[in-house]
Order: C-alpha cells, then sequence, then structure tokens
C-alpha cells in the first residue's frame, strides 16, 4: 500500500463544530434550530438578528471548546490511517484568536496528535498532500491534492461532488475505505511503471 500524506479538516470533520456553535446560538436567540437546519455555509442566515460580533463570540470562549465532542469512529479510524503509515495533517483554517483554546481539545481528543502535525492556514490551496478531506467545497475546489473527499454535512448536501470530482462520504468508516482503495491503486500503478521500465524496449 501506498503511503500517502493526508489533509484533515479538523471542523465538522473530526469535531462537531456547528452542533455546539447553532447550540450556543439558540440560547442567544431563544430559538431551537438543529444542526439539520444549517443547510447552507453561512451559518448568519439562520440568525438574521445576530450581529457578527454575537455570532462568532462563543468561538472565542474556552468553554465552548470544551463542549466540543469527536465524530462517530473519527479517533478509532485517524489513528488506523496513521497506523497504516500514512502522513496525517490537521488543515485548519482558523481565526488567530481561537487557535490556543481549539487546539488544545484537537490534542485531548486525539492524544496520538502533535502540535507538529496541525497546520493553520486561511488558505488551504497553499497546503500540499496526496488526499484532502474537508466539509468546505471551496476548500476542495481548490487543492492540489490528488483526491478531494467531501465529508457530507448539511450545509453542503446540494453541492454537486461529482461534477467537481469530489469523492463524498458520510462517515469515518467511508472514509478509511476510500483511502485504502485509492493508497493501493496507486501502489499498482507504481508497480506497472517499475515493471515497464524494467522492459528492454528493443527486445520486445
Amino acid at each position: 500500500m501506498k503511503k500517502l500524506t493526508i489533509l484533515v479538516d479538523m471542523d465538522d470533520v473530526l469535531e462537531n463544530l456547528v452542533e455546539c456553535w447553532v447550540n450556543e446560538l439558540n440560547k442567544k436567540c431563544g430559538s431551537s434550530l438543529r444542526e439539520e437546519d444549517i443547510t447552507d455555509w453561512r451559518i448568519a442566515k439562520f440568525f438574521p438578528q445576530l450581529t457578527k460580533d454575537d455570532l462568532f463570540s462563543p468561538l472565542n470562549t474556552t468553554e465552548f471548546w470544551e463542549k466540543i465532542s469527536p465524530m462517530q469512529n473519527a479517533q478509532e479510524v485517524l489513528k488506523r490511517l496513521i497506523d497504516d503509515g500514512h502522513t496525517i495533517r490537521i488543515v485548519t483554517a482558523s481565526y488567530y484568536a481561537t487557535v490556543p483554546a481549539k487546539i488544545k481539545r484537537l490534542l485531548e481528543m486525539y492524544p496520538y496528535l502533535k502540535w507538529e502535525d496541525v497546520i493553520v492556514a486561511s488558505d488551504k490551496s497553499l497546503v500540499n498532500g496526496d488526499i484532502m478531506i474537508d466539509d468546505g467545497t471551496h476548500n476542495l475546489e481548490t487543492t492540489s491534492c490528488d483526491l478531494p473527499i467531501l465529508f457530507d454535512r448539511p450545509h453542503n448536501r446540494s453541492y454537486n461532488d461529482l461534477a467537481a470530482g469530489m469523492v463524498r462520504v458520510e462517515t469515518w468508516d467511508e472514509i478509511y475505505e476510500v483511502v485504502s482503495d485509492f493508497a493501493e491503486l496507486l501502489s499498482a500503478d507504481d508497480e506497472i511503471d517499475r515493471v515497464l521500465k524494467g522492459v528492454d524496449v528493443e527486445s520486445v
């Protein structure tokens, strides 16, 4: 199996940001929205009564990030990918004020990761790898990675992933299958290349 560099988004891929965020905003507004109701990337559309400061203020507190929890099976599958020999880089486009609490919580949930495994980048297209896993279609549209994997969330379900050349997955178990199949395919291609390079074309 070919060893790959896999770029993994944090928010709503490794953990449940929108679910926790909506819960906090409901408290401010007296509303009862659920994560499933947030069908657009721009969460402000669903809380028009809030100012920008009110909308983002929960994310700037340590208490908020302490409520964050891992996506189902993400801890186990990410560890399996590392054990398979792949290089994992967590790539997050985070506002600088949120970074200390956010990354602290990440390393608590995924203790086998290190700070050195994390890349904070406002423009993810500058980060190179073989595979990118993200819930943000804009990040996958601009990546140079060979395989863009779209993690299914309510806010991206109207997006035509097939037309964009992306692979949509709904669970971390699916991620493992897609990554493993891709790694095996690349290994087979490498083997064919080695065989062809070893052929004496004049003897054919």
